[in-house]
Formats: C-alpha cells, structure tokens, sequence
C-alpha cells in the first residue's frame, strides 16, 4: 500500500500527514502479511496501534482545523467520519486488550486501516482540495 501522487490535495501539511499514515499502514501490514514469528510481529502491531491512535487524533485535528479556516462546507460530515474512525481505532484497541492480538483479528484491523485510508483519502479528502482550488487557492 504506497502512496501515490494522486492522493495529494494540494495542503503540504495535510499531504505530509496522509504520506506518515500510509508509510505506518503500509509498514505494518508488511510485518503482519510477511514471514516470522508471530510473537516478533506482534511488536510491530502493538507499535502500529498505539501510532494510529494518536496520529490520528493528531491528523483529524490538523485536518478539521484547516477545513474551519477556509470555511469547508462538508466539514460536519467530515468530522463525523472522523469520529467514527477513531471510535474503530479505539474498539480494535479493547477488543486486544479483553481477547488478546490473534492473528485473525490483527488481519481484519489492518484490512480496516488499508481499506479507510484509501477510501477516505481518494474520496472525501478530494473534495477539500477540490474546495481549496475552486476558492482560487493553494496552501
């Protein structure tokens, strides 16, 4: 899972930020679908876990800061998406923590991460990049 050129918006900040997300998603589903010990992998998941529950957190309030500056007329519903994001992110994490990190389920959260990433970033992302340039701007 790389990032691609297309990804960009056009917001340095928020391309950088979208370029780190897609570098950790990627560098974790490489450790979780690669050969090894699963006890050796599960560093990394650990690691990848507690990264995107901050990060993202970090990120949404980049990102939804910038779409209240320039007025970004979806941004309720961005930031609902935003929310429920989050709220996954922090169920996958008590769910670890009752039923421990089995294989199945680290699967299922990284096809979660690589799945939202893409869809949330080709798709509702656009349109603020897309909002920025109708305003006659770059950022």
């Amino acid at each position: 899972m790389m990032w691609k050129d297309k990804y960009k918006i056009g917001v340095e900040l928020i391309d950088g930020q979208h370029r780190e997300l897609f570098g950790r998603v990627s560098s974790f589903l490489q450790a979780v679908q690669g050969e090894g010990d699963w006890e050796v992998k599960l560093e990394q998941v650990k690691s990848t876990l507690q990264f995107m529950q901050n990060y993202v957190v970090e990120h949404f309030e980049a990102e939804e800061a910038f779409q209240r500056q320039i007025g970004f007329p979806e941004y309720e519903k961005h930031k609902q998406v935003h929310d429920e994001f989050k709220s996954t992110v922090n169920d996958y994490a008590e769910t670890f923590v009752k039923e421990g990190y089995t294989q199945e389920l680290v699967q299922e959260l990284g096809a979660k991460l690589m799945t939202w990433l893409i869809m949330h970033v080709a798709a509702a992302d656009q349109r603020i990049g897309a909002f920025v340039r109708e305003q006659g701007g770059t950022q």
